[in-house]
């Protein structure tokens, strides 16, 4: 049960949740808006979903290759949906033993794309990684490679 929880979470902050896209374009439709009038410094814009992950030393290779199985198909079939706008995986050095060293980023046109989402995503990740027992097993094994450090919700801002 426990692993069925990690797993649903995980996968969720994965843009629930492209693996090496170059550029992110811009939405087709305009997603920002002036906030509290004038005085704003800013307008809003899209909200994007981070997932800061730690993989083992040695085995970040090791997870990419497994994301790009299963977590990137599912990014791609969102994107096709117009579920989400676009999607970044960063890789970097940890600076520390409890820094993350992949960032995953999905960027969402709005707060509001989040209401229901597990009712839009449950249908494409069945499709995309097979029935409930064949993803925890895919959990389970990545629960040996990677650790989910947290995740974070943040919307993007221009400033005026």
């Amino acid at each position: 049960m426990m692993n069925t929880k990690i797993f649903v979470t995980a996968l969720l902050s994965l843009g629930i949740a492209g693996l090496c896209s170059a550029q992110t374009s811009p939405p087709t439709t305009n997603t920002s808006r002036t906030v509290g009038g004038s005085n704003a410094p800013y307008t809003e814009g899209p909200v994007w979903v981070l997932t800061m992950v730690k993989t083992k030393s040695g085995l970040g290779d090791d997870y990419l290759k497994s994301i790009s199985q299963t977590v990137k198909p599912v990014y791609d079939e969102e994107k096709k949906q117009k579920i989400i706008l676009d999607y970044k995986i960063l890789e970097g050095d940890a600076i520390g033993a409890q820094d993350f060293n992949i960032l995953i980023m999905v960027q969402y046109p709005n707060m509001a794309a989040l209401d229901g989402l597990r009712d839009k995503m449950d249908p494409i990740v069945e499709k995309v990684m097979g029935s409930e027992d064949q993803r925890r097993s895919t959990a389970v094994k990545r629960l040996d490679i990677r650790e989910i450090l947290g995740t974070k919700t943040m919307r993007e801002i221009t400033l005026k």
